[in-house]
């Protein structure tokens, strides 16, 4: 039997997992440890400056295209300017190793196109705005 000390959500778990061949071991009830207090962090001689964010195209106007999942943007379909029809594909988002078509919204142009290829999203992001 092996001890783990665990974290979840702030809280601290002792949990014994014993190692078997074949069959399905017993697993003991998790036991609370009082948190511990936090590791200081090492200080810093010279306060670096901050990494600039990364600079995207600015949003057009009309109705936000969002991401519903994180993901990587495997291919961008369109360009801005381009006419489209509500349900055509805009972009190809690669979630969880399956690839998922962001459709448009609505019929109408394409004003921007955020999101290029290769670019990993999360859940929430704009990718492109239709007008």
């Amino acid at each position: 039997m092996r001890n783990f000390n665990i974290t979840v959500n702030g809280k601290q778990y002792n949990v014994g997992v014993e190692e078997v061949g074949g069959g399905v071991a017993p697993v003991s009830a998790p036991q609370t440890i009082q948190p511990t207090a936090p590791t200081p962090a090492p200080v810093q001689s010279a306060p670096s400056a901050p990494a600039p964010a990364p600079v995207k195209s600015a949003p057009g106007s009309g109705t936000k295209v969002t991401s519903p999942m994180p993901g990587t943007i495997l291919d961008v379909k369109v360009n801005v300017g381009d006419s489209v029809k509500k349900g055509q594909a805009l972009l190809i988002l690669e979630a969880m190793k399956m690839e998922n078509d962001i459709v448009s919204p609505i019929d109408g142009t394409v004003t921007s196109v955020v999101a290029k290829k290769g670019d990993n999203v999360n859940s929430g992001d704009l990718l492109a705005t239709v007008e």
